[in-house]
């Protein structure tokens, strides 16, 4: 497998995905949320939940996957190793989340659905998400979406701001990101039939059926698809179901769509030039540097305190 030594996450990211976090960062709303979460969300509660109900992945806990997955993080030059979790969950699934600590769940669902080979591809879609920093942005939609809807319009002053369309632009964002995660995955596997294989077995794969399932056909169906893309009323459907007309806000493109611009990348001089180590080198920060304002000796009283202001801001957002 190649080895991309000192890769930037610059080097291969998406413009889309680029273009879309410099709109979501431009918008009124987005400092105020930012600054909350790191006042607020800790990765510690995270971790520690995910030690109490799932398996952490290591050299004696499926080992084979471990390999993998360290392969991964070789290839992509990613410093220090994040933590690998499985979760006992059929829904085929994996996320990648965390700053400080950064870590990927994969839910037993991908280890029974898909081959070694594409789980590797699965692993690093998911570090590159990492890689490109796009775990604190990820955290930080979840936060304020989980904040606005559990406690209501007066939240952290997050009402006014769902309705400014803040949390529209996170989700078009975290779809965007896709692409550029996808690239990390094509980047690691060197095989894009592989890439795609793993995209369509997780859209509607089974393993009883998989014998049945042609990647050639889906392949045809993503075109098809970008056919009907032509018809403006199209257009609109396809909005609509991205924005929740089905009942939730769309977080990832539909595999179709992303078929076609990994296609067109895997043919692409840019990702030529990255195979033969023509790339932007250093370590990636992130796309977005908050650094938490926490004294970790003193978290008890200093939680205190910022439930104090936040209190204290609900009551003068009752008042107005």
């Amino acid at each position: 497998m190649p080895t991309y030594k000192e890769i930037k996450g610059e080097a291969f990211r998406h413009p889309l995905d680029r273009q879309a976090e410099e709109t979501l960062i431009a918008l009124p709303g987005f400092d105020f949320i930012a600054r909350k979460f790191v006042e607020l969300a800790y990765e510690r509660s995270q971790l520690a939940y995910l030690m109490a109900n799932t398996i952490e992945v290591g050299p004696r806990q499926y080992s084979t996957i471990y390999q993998i997955f360290r392969e991964c993080v070789r290839d992509l030059d990613i410093y220090p190793e994040p933590k690998l979790f499985v979760e006992q969950n059929p829904v085929a699934n994996s996320y990648g989340l965390g700053r400080e600590h950064p870590y990927i769940v994969i839910n037993t669902g991908i280890l029974d659905l898909l081959n070694e080979a594409e789980i590797r591809s699965v692993l690093a879609h998911e570090l590159g998400h990492i890689k490109c920093g796009h775990t604190i942005l990820i955290q930080m939609a979840m936060w304020a979406m989980n904040a606005a809807s559990i406690v209501g319009d007066l939240t952290f002053g997050i009402g006014n701001i769902v309705s400014s369309g803040l949390i529209f632009a996170f989700f078009e964002w975290r779809r965007k990101a896709e692409l550029t995660a996808d690239r990390a995955a094509l980047l690691v596997t060197d095989d894009l039939t592989t890439v795609m294989s793993s995209m369509m077995k997780i859209s509607g794969g089974s393993n009883k059926y998989v014998n049945e399932c042609s990647l050639q056909e889906f392949i045809s169906q993503s075109e098809n698809y970008q056919a009907l893309d032509k018809d403006g009323l199209n257009q609109v459907y396809e909005f609509l179901m991205y924005k929740g007309a089905e009942g939730a806000i769309l977080s990832h493109l539909f595999a179709v769509e992303r078929v076609p611009l990994l296609r067109e990348w895997a043919v692409s001089q840019e990702y030529g030039e990255i195979k033969k180590g023509n790339y932007s080198k250093e370590s990636h920060r992130g796309a977005v540097e908050v650094k938490p304002e926490v004294n970790k000796n003193k978290e008890v009283d200093e939680l205190r305190r910022q439930i104090e202001e936040l209190q204290q801001e609900i009551n003068q957002i009752k008042r107005e």
